[in-house]
């Protein structure tokens, strides 16, 4: 028996081997092809991302001071923050518009990974992707933020619930809006289900947080229908 299940071990690495000899797998920044070791990103462009670690604050982080006066919020974390021309944009241009979800789990394992590992998070009970206009998820073939959600899930073992919030509206784009404009555009877009009062604190999951323009939409939406709740916001990046 054991010899029959090391002949398949051996016949499966064999078959990857090959097909990686016919279709290589490459670097979703660089595009440089991966080695054995390395999994949707290559080891230099992962060396360039310098995380956070907003985890391990003991006081305030600049994404904690971006919504202060705007609504309460009990955590935020961002894996990254966000410059120009880094290796960051590139897996974010990818992940928004490319189709390359598989950014949005491999990072999201790693958020899921350090809110794990502290004490902080670990009231929150469910986690709630920022949700897509259908017509737009359509178009994009997927929402990144349910992407991003489903990696945190699998390191943390957080459920996802991605019922709870929906949007109407299917708004125009933020990226040339101010924060005022930015407001007016998803302050009335989202729906927010009766089933949020199942849970005492709950995650927002956004891909990128620039503003906070719709993070605080949210927010007053959700409280519009469960006052009590606590909210905490998780992302793979703040800019």
């Amino acid at each position: 028996m054991a010899s029959l299940s090391k002949t398949y071990t051996n016949r499966k690495s064999l078959t990857r081997d090959v097909l990686h000899l016919i279709y290589p797998e490459t670097c979703v920044s660089c595009e440089n092809e991966l080695t054995g070791n390395e999994a949707h990103i290559c080891s230099i462009c992962d060396a360039d991302l310098t995380e956070t670690s907003y985890h391990l604050f003991e006081e305030a982080s600049p994404f904690d001071k971006l919504f202060w006066g705007r609504v309460k919020l009990s955590h935020t974390f961002a894996l990254f923050s966000f410059t120009k021309g880094s290796v960051l944009q590139r897996l974010l241009f990818q992940f928004k518009y490319h189709h390359t979800q598989t950014i949005g789990t491999l990072f999201g394992e790693r958020i899921g990974k350090r809110i794990s590992s502290v004490d902080q998070y670990s009231s929150i009970e469910v986690l709630l992707p920022v949700p897509l206009h259908p017509k737009k998820e359509f178009v994009r073939g997927y929402n990144q933020s349910l992407a991003l959600a489903a990696g945190i899930s699998k390191t943390s073992a957080l459920p996802l619930d991605n019922k709870v919030l929906k949007r109407k509206h299917n708004n125009t784009t933020q990226t040339k809006k101010d924060r005022f404009d930015r407001w007016e555009n998803v302050s009335s877009v989202f729906a927010v289900s009766e089933d949020v009062k199942k849970y005492k604190h709950v995650a927002i999951v956004d891909d990128v947080v620039t503003t906070g323009s719709t993070i605080e939409a949210l927010v007053h939406a959700i409280r519009a229908v469960h006052p009590e709740v606590e909210i905490s916001v998780l992302t793979m990046a703040i800019a």
